[in-house]
């Protein structure tokens, strides 16, 4: 086929598609790519005057036929004849066209093998059209045609990534996606491919080739015509740990598996080429570190017809089928997980189980924990028997014990030392793998695998209902109380999707009841008074890092669908925090919620689920129901006095509901936040919770864009005489210099506000306004945040004649305006003024020099009020901290704290800084971080912080950006003096927010 297409004449076939111009370009490109390329050159006097066949016979003599036609289809591209390079691709398939009906064969062979789910029965092959035009979209060329893409398909374990590739792959031997984009797709398993010694990218082509003889060479040669599909990316030992150094670019040099998949994803070798690498959720951070990802595709597995076919296909009987379907589609978290074809597999099996022994399938569908322990239990109970055998419960307990083991190891794959340490012996694998519970794994006999991580989830559950951990022969297994623990923190083991909430559903009387039945025995008190021991705790110490999973806890809570035992947690705990993006979050939470009343705080967004309504749609009942339960706690909870709602987007009903509560007498608030809320509905209703909430103090919007009138009507209901709003807050809410005017109305006649921020607003032209309201000796403004405003150097004359007039600000913030060394010197010059009352000054990302130190080291001195000084972010370099020491060191300047980070500093000032640090009586906290300190300059810094007069109790500095010796100087220097804190976090001292 090569040799027939390579031929002088489809050479001149080609050439005689060209124009007589065309044809003379052709020449003069030809004549610059031999020499670019260092080929032996044709007389060019032969050359010019050939005709087009007698030049296909001079390449043809003068090349090798495939270099002839390299040459020629580079002289193509160069001339943009891209419909010529297309029709030559399609005719130069004929290795594409061998390729293509063996992946045909290849991948409809590995669709319809036997699986567990035996999905291939009821649905085509082919690639959905909305996926197929999706994924065709992906790899379409952009404006050159010629940039490689790398495309991420992520998603949970039996979502469909392998057989969405599968389908993929088929598709496109059939022609139907990735045409002229794609000579070649190459599928490569991580999964099987890691057992492989040392072998080259040539070799692993060779082994997907219908015979032995692949043609590499021309594989390879136009490396952005191939896309390889590498699936189950998280099978890889080590991941992309390769450093640079070890990778390669030959594809015919034999290396370990895991550095040719690594020198693919960070485009090492063959850059030019496409790849596709499906991954599961706990991968892609790692992928993104290393690999430029052009796109990350999620399946969404079954939608709500893909369920029902499935139901229909599996029960066989119509009205069973329906039966089933309409009692899963109650419930938010059985539907949820039937999106998960596999999973969806599990709960059919279990339902049908159930119907065949005559029982009643609607306390199948009470919980997830319920399904799984149908679906367990009934596969280790003999056909027709009303029990185990003792045989059975001492498999399943082996298994479980072998589960526990994983989780805790994050170990998913198991050899037979495994099996056997956890009591699973040679004669009870047959039987194991009869259940299909444990699965053979690769192409390896003694390698062993759970169905899916659920059910390995569920049996480790299982497990601590039925041994403790003491009996484990595993170390690494731990408590009850640990695995709560870890389960209910933000930063969890990434495979722990369901452990908590299995473990806390088999506490249920019903499960507890097959336990009973099953075992003879449980430990479900045990673990009972140990949840509610560990949610006590938790309570207690109000999670002030913010570490606590509110939705994991909710979760656990809801699972075990026993009212009395949730009532008595929620109310255990002080503060929730949680996200809720799909109508099962928002099911669970209010579940949880409704029984709540001894929150303090709460904190919550809701994404996904209410959407702006029309006259075409609406939110549910169901979800109204859901959403009140939440909102409800404003007002069953008599000790909520802080909300926080973020990222969330509320209908008109929602918000109105919300609205409702907030007004509610029995709503006691004093701080409510509303940060990044878009909402529907008349946003007065809203802020009239200022005229029905007298112990409201702070409130807060950002991110929350507000009309004229909204910022007219909040002013008002501000200044509503029972109101007691005390700190406002209209961060990045895209006001306007127009709204100054009404917000120096407020500062004029509000004689409770005492904070205002008004940071990430464009107000320039307007701050004369504020400026003037603010000069009123009645106002009483302490704090005043005017960060981000777009602010020049000539708004800083209003400022100065402001703090020369107001007796009240103590508190400013200016930073991240372009203020210069100039607006600077204006500042200064009311600073320097005795009757200038300001204690604290943020100048941070002004655009200061060294020329503007000169008038602050001036007014450091002339000015005992300034107490807090933050000039981080600006380059004065060594010289102008040199002239602010000069004023820190004299006996007048009264500052506690000092911000000089990332100000292109050197050690060279630390000698300086060392005279501040022995004379200074005040000077409490130095931040010096980001600045490019050495062992030297911390040495003399060190010296300075033993002096007897040192005073100083914060030194900012990120100690892991020093050497070792460096490092353990700091460390030992902490350890010297217990009243010191060295810290590269030095925001929150100053109680201001910056």
């Amino acid at each position: 086929m090569a040799a027939s297409f390579f031929s002088d004449f489809g050479l001149m076939w080609y050439l005689e598609e060209l124009k007589k111009e065309e044809f003379r370009k052709f020449k003069e490109h030809l004549k610059q790519m031999t020499l670019h390329l260092e080929l032996k050159q044709i007389p060019w006097t032969e050359v010019k005057k050939a005709s087009r066949e007698e030049l296909a016979n001079l390449l043809i003599k003068h090349y090798e036929e495939q270099q002839a036609w390299n040459i020629t289809l580079r002289i193509f591209q160069k001339m943009d004849r891209k419909d010529l390079c297309m029709k030559v691709m399609r005719e130069r398939t004929g290795y594409t066209q061998t390729y293509q009906a063996h992946a045909k064969r290849k991948f409809s062979r590995l669709w319809s093998s036997k699986s567990v789910t035996e999905i291939h029965l009821y649905f085509q092959e082919e690639v959905k059209q909305e996926e197929c035009e999706h994924l065709d979209h992906l790899f379409a060329p952009k404006e050159t045609g010629k940039q490689p893409r790398t495309v991420i398909i992520q998603g949970p374990q039996g979502i469909g990534k392998t057989t969405l590739l599968m389908k993929l792959l088929m598709a496109w031997s059939d022609n139907k996606i990735f045409r002229d984009r794609f000579l070649y797709t190459f599928y490569f398993c991580c999964r099987e491919l890691r057992e492989l010694p040392a072998t080259s990218l040539a070799d692993l082509i060779s082994r997907e080739w219908p015979d032995p003889a692949a043609p590499v060479t021309e594989i390879v040669s136009q490396p952005e015509r191939l896309l390889f599909v590498i699936d189950s990316f998280e099978e890889l030992k080590d991941g992309l740990n390769e450093p640079d150094s070890a990778l390669c670019d030959d594809v015919m040099e034999k290396q370990p598996v895991q550095v040719l998949l690594s020198s693919l994803l960070t485009k090492k070798m063959l850059p030019e080429a496409s790849l596709l690498v499906a991954v599961q959720p706990v991968c892609p951070k790692e992928l993104r570190d290393r690999v430029p990802i052009s796109e990350i595709y999620q399946p969404r597995g079954f939608n709500e017809s893909d369920r029902l076919v499935y139901f229909c296909c599996f029960f066989k009987d119509p009205k069973r089928a329906m039966e089933a379907f309409s009692l899963v589609r109650e419930s938010e978290q059985l539907f949820s997980i039937c999106q998960i074809p596999l999973l969806c597999w599990i709960l059919c099996t279990s339902l049908k189980q159930e119907m065949q022994k005559g029982k009643d399938v609607t306390l199948t569908c009470q919980s997830t924990t319920s399904v799984y322990s149908c679906f367990i239990f009934n596969l280790f109970t003999p056909e027709g028997a009303e029990g185990p055998t003792p045989q059975s419960q001492r498999q399943l307990k082996a298994l479980c014990s072998l589960a526990a083991e994983g989780m805790w190891t994050d170990t998913f794959e198991f050899r037979e030392d495994d099996l056997r340490r956890n009591g699973v012996v040679e004669a009870d694998i047959p039987a194991l793998l009869g259940t299909k519970v444990l699965l053979k794994y690769g192409e390896r006999e003694s390698s062993y695998v759970f169905l899916h991580a659920c059910i390995q989830e569920f049996c480790a559950a299982l497990f601590y209902l039925l041994k403790s951990h003491l009996d484990h022969p595993h170390p690494a297994v731990r408590s009850v109380q640990e695995l709560l623990v870890a389960n209910f923190e933000k930063t969890r083991r990434a495979h722990w999707i369901f452990l908590g909430c299995f473990l806390t559903g088999l506490l249920n009387k019903q499960e507890q009841q097959k336990l009973d039945a099953f075992f003879g025995f449980q430990l479900s008190q045990e673990i009972k008074q140990q949840l509610h021991q560990c949610l006590k705790s938790l309570g207690e110490h109000s999670d002030p890092l913010g570490q606590v999973d509110s939705l994991a806890i909710f979760y656990c809570l809801f699972e075990m669908q026993d009212p009395a035992f949730v009532k008595q947690a929620v109310n255990l705990l002080q503060k929730a925090d949680f996200h809720i993006i799909d109508n099962a979050d928002l099911v669970v939470s209010a579940y949880c919620l409704k029984y709540c009343s001894s929150l303090r705080k709460l904190s919550f967004s809701v994404q996904n689920v209410f959407k702006k309504e029309d006259e075409h749609s609406s939110t549910s009942d169901y979800s109204l129901v859901c959403w009140h339960h939440i909102c409800s706690v404003l007002t069953t909870s008599g000790h909520l006095t802080e909300l926080q709602v973020q990222d969330s987007t509320l209908s008109e009903s929602t918000f109105m509901t919300w609205c409702n509560q907030l007004r509610h007498p029995s709503c006691r608030l004093q701080r409510l936040g509303i940060n990044n809320v878009s909402f529907s509905g008349p946003s007065g209703q809203l802020f009239e919770v200022l005229f029905y909430q007298p112990d409201l103090k702070y409130l807060s919007f950002t991110l929350t864009k507000l009309s004229r009138d909204d910022v007219r009507s909040l002013c008002d209901a501000l200044n509503y005489p029972a109101g007691n709003v005390k700190e406002l807050a209209l961060v990045d809410c895209f006001l306007s210099p127009i709204d100054c005017e009404v917000l120096a109305c407020l500062l004029t006649n509000n004689k409770k506000l005492t904070y205002l921020n008004v940071s990430c607003n464009d107000l320039d032209a307007g701050l004369p306004l504020l400026c003037e309201a603010l000069c009123n000796p009645d106002t009483v403004l302490v704090y005043l945040m005017l960060a981000y405003c777009h602010l020049g150097e000539q708004c800083c004359e209003y400022i100065s004649e402001m703090l020369l007039h107001n007796k009240s600000v103590r508190y400013l913030d200016l930073g991240a305006n372009v203020l210069k060394d100039e607006g600077l010197k204006t500042l200064c010059e009311a600073l320097k003024r005795p009757d200038c009352r300001l204690d604290s000054l943020c100048l941070v990302k002004c655009f200061i020099t060294v020329a503007g130190c000169e008038d602050l080291a001036s007014a450091l001195i002339s000015n005992q009020n300034l107490k807090i000084l933050q000039i981080g972010c600006n380059e004065i370099g060594d010289v102008g901290v040199k002239l602010l020491c000069g004023a820190l060191t004299h006996p007048n300047c009264r500052l506690e704290v000092l911000g000089l980070e990332e100000c292109g500093l050197t050690s060279a000032c630390c000698q300086d800084l060392a005279s501040v640090l022995t004379s200074s009586k005040t000077l409490q906290q130095l931040n010096l971080t980001l600045n490019a300190l050495d062992y030297a300059g911390v040495v003399v810094l060190c010296e300075a912080l033993r002096h007897p007069k040192c005073a100083l109790q914060v030194l900012g500095l990120r100690k892991t950006d020093f050497d070792e010796e460096t490092q353990a100087l700091l460390m030992a220097e902490e350890e010297r003096n217990p009243n010191l804190t060295i810290t590269d976090d030095c925001d929150t001292v100053t109680g201001v927010e910056i």
